[in-house]
Formats: C-alpha cells, sequence, structure tokens
C-alpha cells in the first residue's frame, strides 16, 4: 500500500491535484502486460491496440506472472500497486496457455481498485501492414460503431461493450468537426444463436453459477478499423467512404469477473450540481422535453388553434376586388370591433 505523500513544493502540489477525482475525468491509461508466456500472436496484437490507444497508452515489455482470475495469487495487489503509481486505470493482460491460447484480458480499475474483468481470445488477426492504406493520426478520437442487439441485451456483451468504449474513447469534447473524424472502429458479431435471442439480465442472473460458464455457444466478435474519405456529394454534407485501415480482430468471449455491487454504486455516483447550475435549470426534469437513443435533445410544443381567416397575407394588385365586387361586399363587411366598415372609394 502506498503512503500518503505530502507535497514539498507547488510543482508536486499540482501532480497530487491531477490524479484527484474531477467531474469530467481525463482519457484513461492503459498499461500493456505481457505474462509469463505470450506469444508473436499476442505481442503482436498488443502492438497494434497500443497504436490505436496512444498516447494513453504505457508498454511493459518485461514479463511478469500476472493471473488476474487467480485469486490465491498476488495479481490483483500487483494491478492495484502499477495503477497508483503509473495513474492509469485500465491494463490490457496478454497470456497464452494450452488451455487458453492468446488470451487478452481488459481489467477495469476505480479508486484504485479493480472493478471488473474481462477475458478474450484472439482468434485471428491481421495488422495495419498487412493494409497498404492511409493511416490515421495518433491521439484522434474515433467513432465507436456496435453492430448487433446483443450489446444492448446480453450482460457479457453489455460489459465487453463498455469495456471497448472506456479503452477507445479519449478525451471528453463537446463537438467535433467533420474532417477531424478520421478514423472508426466497428465491434459487430457473427450470426446470434437461438438461445440468445431473448437473452435478458434476469434470465441471465437466474442460471446455475455452480458450474463454470459455457461460453462456447457465443457468437465472435469483430472489431474492423477504418480510415474514412471525405468526397464531394453536391450537397453541404459530403459523402464518405471507409477504407480499411487495420487491425482486424476476431475475438471470442471467455472468463470474466463482474463489478461489485457496491463498488459499482461508487464508480456510477454522479457529483452534486453547482448551485449556478441549479439556478440554470439543469438537472430537473424539463416538461416535454426528452432525449432520444442518439443523444439528441428532442421537445414537442403546443400551439393553440388558428384562425386561417384572419391571417394577414402579402397584399397583390391582382388580388384586389373589382368595383362590383366592392360594391356588394360593402354592405355586409364589418370592422373588428363590430361596427360597418368604411366603404372604398373605386374610380
Amino acid at each position: 500500500m502506498l503512503r500518503t505523500i505530502k507535497p514539498k513544493n507547488a510543482r508536486s502540489k499540482r501532480a497530487l491535484d491531477a490524479r484527484e477525482p474531477k467531474e469530467i475525468e481525463d482519457p484513461r491509461t492503459a498499461i500493456f502486460v505481457k505474462g509469463t508466456h505470450t506469444g508473436e500472436v499476442l505481442n503482436s496484437v498488443m502492438r497494434e491496440l497500443m497504436a490505436l490507444k496512444r498516447p494513453h497508452a504505457i508498454a511493459f515489455n518485461k514479463k511478469n506472472p500476472i493471473h488476474p482470475f487467480d485469486a490465491e495469487s498476488t495479481s490483483i495487489a500487483s494491478l492495484e500497486f502499477w495503477s497508483a503509481k503509473n495513474d492509469a486505470s485500465m491494463f490490457v493482460v496478454g497470456q497464452t496457455t494450452k488451455k487458453r491460447p492468446h488470451g487478452l484480458t481488459f481489467v477495469r480499475m476505480f479508486d484504485g481498485k479493480v472493478l471488473d474483468m474481462s477475458e478474450v481470445g484472439v482468434e485471428r488477426w491481421v495488422g495495419m501492414a498487412d493494409f497498404k492504406t492511409p493511416k490515421s493520426t495518433p491521439g484522434h478520437k474515433p467513432l465507436i460503431h456496435f453492430a448487433s442487439e446483443l450489446f444492448d441485451t446480453h450482460p457479457r456483451f453489455v460489459q465487453l461493450k463498455s469495456m471497448l468504449i472506456d479503452f477507445f474513447n479519449g478525451e471528453e469534447i463537446d463537438s467535433m468537426c467533420l474532417p477531424g473524424l478520421e478514423h472508426v472502429i466497428s465491434v459487430s458479431c457473427g450470426p446470434t444463436p437461438t438461445a440468445l435471442n431473448n437473452a435478458t439480465a434476469i434470465a441471465y442472473a437466474s442460471r446455475q453459477t455452480s458450474t463454470p460458464e459455457d461460453t462456447t455457444h457465443f457468437p465472435k466478435v469483430h472489431i474492423r478499423t477504418y480510415t474514412t474519405k471525405l468526397l464531394a456529394s453536391g450537397t453541404r454534407i459530403p459523402r464518405v467512404e471507409l477504407t480499411p485501415m487495420g487491425p482486424s480482430l476476431d475475438l471470442v468471449l471467455r472468463r470474466h469477473q463482474p463489478a461489485d455491487s457496491e463498488l459499482l454504486k461508487q464508480a456510477m455516483k454522479r457529483p452534486k450540481l453547482k448551485k449556478t447550475d441549479v439556478e440554470k435549470g439543469l438537472g430537473q426534469k424539463k416538461k416535454n422535453m426528452e432525449v432520444d437513443e442518439m443523444g439528441d435533445l428532442r421537445g414537442r410544443v403546443h400551439v393553440g388553434k388558428q384562425d386561417l381567416g384572419r391571417l394577414q397575407t402579402r397584399k397583390m394588385k391582382g388580388l384586389k376586388a373589382g368595383p362590383g365586387e366592392a360594391e356588394e361586399d360593402a354592405g355586409d363587411a364589418k370592422d373588428d370591433f363590430g361596427g360597418p366598415r368604411k366603404r372604398r372609394k373605386v374610380d
């Protein structure tokens, strides 16, 4: 356990203040850790993922006896120590064995403790060097697309989706110009088995936990990376073409460790609103306003019944009444106050 360090100067105080919790957190720094046995496939995959994660990535070149799912080992304590020392909140641990070849374990941290873990196996991969196409600029924020209903219904895929978003998501920004969107990360699944068509969190929680979970019937997860190319379309919105950039990964789900309910509750807790934000009406449910699935604010406006007969239109000479029509309408015409209107002089 790290001892509490008291800052001795302004520089060290600024460094300690930067590690304190914030309302809008900094981008997650990921540490890539090699296990006792990795192999050429895992080394290449971790190198490709680190290229997408830069500059928020740290690589441990030496091999470490890390087994995150082994409760009897000191792996959890080592991960918590590295997290506090490097100010990192995510780990990617590579380990290959005869039983679980080419395994990648995503470990997410909160408050210096392990929050949850998810292990995947690399079935197939294609590196960036195999695609002779332009590459994106390191550090740019990607567009992440998930194409499967399982990422919204099945708890295992929901956890993986949350992991990948935290891994690839960069700095929190309010808006982005279209040319700044250089690459797209597409995450899709294979054909959904019949047993998972009605998969829900309630059905998954009611399963038998005495035996290890069978993940062989889970569909594969395909990760593809593309660069964007903006072309002229004749309108204000350009036509976008996607070009494969790499890497290309095919993953299978393996072991996982869900988050502790109390620790997850603390991680999902939001800070209280400031007094100035409360005065502006933020945080209150506004009537006839809602946010759709895409995050867009939609409002409903109620308009009273309008009398279109009294609508003032544009005055045109062609719409003026003729000499005969003016005399016929003069007797019945009344002004807005109920009295007879004044006759218009007709030449």
